[in-house]
């Protein structure tokens, strides 16, 4: 693929099919939000769904782990259904919502080893090291015994991911994962990610930027009213609609909106801001003073 996968290691640590979807279909009274989404996605591939707001990716995110109930299809994770065999389909996922549930009156570590009790960890040394672990991965190892309620917005995101890791999970399901990280710490998530990858855990998630998406993604699966209108590499992409070169954004724009969009935002900001033939044009307006 023209992105991460050119720096990634070949080899997979998982075969076969991690998370499945046939027909997922969630309707709201007279609204179809997600509409018939077929995946087939294999142990240690990671997936990104790109899409407009209203598009369907949490939605689809949210069935695929058992927030919500399909009013249509079905879906399996690690060979169980989500739905028949629930508890067993979520013994092995993660999932971690765009806005992280936390628990503010615990601490950091207190609220890992909570998350630990609920999936049935060991406790002990091995467990006590793990958190430890994952509290220093995301640099949350001196504030570990704070509250969260004092935690700004990306350490409540860093501690949310480090609660989907605690039990070893086999697939996560991530939803806007560096929504509110630092540069930094969007770089090490993104690192950990190819990292799990090469270990056979599957990562399906959903990002508004491209950028991410191209450099980490196996994949990328393009929704739009509810379905999914390509899925592949971009490289793939881009021979499905016959164009060569182009970027993640402008295959979006084709797939999503057409490039008349991006010829609209132009003509708004050039030409009806401060008209083609003004000096200004393709200048920042200046400040007030």
């Amino acid at each position: 693929m023209g992105g991460g996968s050119a720096s990634r290691p070949a080899t997979r640590a998982g075969t076969g099919a991690s998370v499945e979807a046939r027909g997922l279909t969630k309707r709201y009274g007279t609204v179809t939000a997600v509409d018939g989404v077929d995946l087939t996605i294999a142990a240690g591939e990671i997936v990104g769904l790109l899409g407009p707001n209203g598009a369907g990716k949490t939605t689809t995110l949210r069935m695929l782990c058992g927030l919500l109930a399909p009013s249509g299809g079905s879906a399996r994770v690690a060979g169980a259904d989500i739905v028949r065999d629930a508890r067993e389909a979520k013994a092995h996922l993660g999932y971690l919502d765009e806005e992280p549930i936390v628990y503010p009156n615990l601490s950091g570590r207190e609220f890992l080893e909570f998350v630990a009790d609920l999936y049935g960890v060991p406790g002990g040394a091995d467990r006590r090291q793990r958190v430890q672990r994952l509290l220093a991965l995301f640099e949350l190892a001196d504030k570990q015994d704070e509250l969260i309620a004092g935690y700004s917005h990306g350490m409540r995101q860093k501690i949310g991911l480090a609660s989907l890791l605690v039990h070893a999970p086999e697939v996560l399901f991530l939803d806007e994962p560096t929504n509110g990280l630092d540069p930094r710490s969007a770089r090490r998530v993104k690192d950990l990610l190819q990292e799990l990858s090469t270990r056979g855990v599957t990562t399906v998630l959903s990002t508004h930027i491209l950028e991410i998406a191209q450099a980490l993604c196996d994949r990328v699966a393009i929704m739009d009213r509810g379905r999914i209108v390509a899925i592949g590499t971009v490289d793939e992409l881009r021979t499905g609609t016959d164009q060569a070169g182009a970027s993640l954004e402008d295959l979006f724009l084709t797939l999503t909106g057409g490039p008349e969009s991006r010829a609209m935002v132009d003509h708004l900001l050039g030409e009806a801001a401060v008209g083609p033939a003004s000096p200004l044009a393709g200048r920042p307006p200046e400040r007030p003073r």
